[in-house]
């Protein structure tokens, strides 16, 4: 019988909307987030295919949600111009759980307390799969990229630099 995994809301939000996804686990060393190279390495993935999530503001109460591989910076000014504001700045990790319901490393696109618009990196489109959090430390979600888009109402852009 397979194991029983805890429920995230991400995870029963791509249940509710029947996407096909695997759930990986890891430990991680006193429950603390670990880097994303550590968590391809950990659920025994290759590391093009993990992808992490990051919140961006523009001030004034603007959010934006940007997911990118692991290894890659998320270039602000671009990121900027693909929402169309002068400029974008990653959130103080303090404000991340108030704002996502998430804490740093079990943050994902999918499920947090208010859908925010999302956005991609436009070469997860030519993966058969991506790896985001599954919404807590310790836990992924493996899933086609366009069944991601679909799920966060997410479009896909260039967003770091090539």
């Amino acid at each position: 019988m397979a194991k029983k995994h805890v429920k995230t809301n991400a995870i029963r939000l791509i249940e509710q909307k029947k996407i096909v996804h695997e759930i990986f686990e890891y430990t991680s060393e006193d429950g603390n987030a670990v880097d994303g190279v550590t968590v391809a390495a950990k659920i025994g993935q290759p590391v093009e295919h993990v992808y992490k999530t990051l919140i961006a503001t523009a001030g004034k109460g603007d959010y934006f949600v940007f997911v990118i591989p692991v290894e890659a910076e998320l270039n602000l000014k671009a990121a900027a111009k693909v929402v169309g504001e002068k400029k974008v700045e990653l959130i103080a990790v303090k404000e991340l759980l108030g704002l996502t319901g998430y804490v740093r490393g079990g943050c994902s696109p999918i499920g947090m307390k208010k859908l925010f618009p999302t956005y991609i990196e436009q070469t997860a489109e030519t993966l058969d799969y991506i790896i985001v959090s599954a919404g807590k430390i310790g836990m992924q979600m493996k899933l086609a990229p366009t069944d991601l888009a679909k799920a966060s109402n997410a479009q896909f852009a260039q967003l770091v630099t090539q």
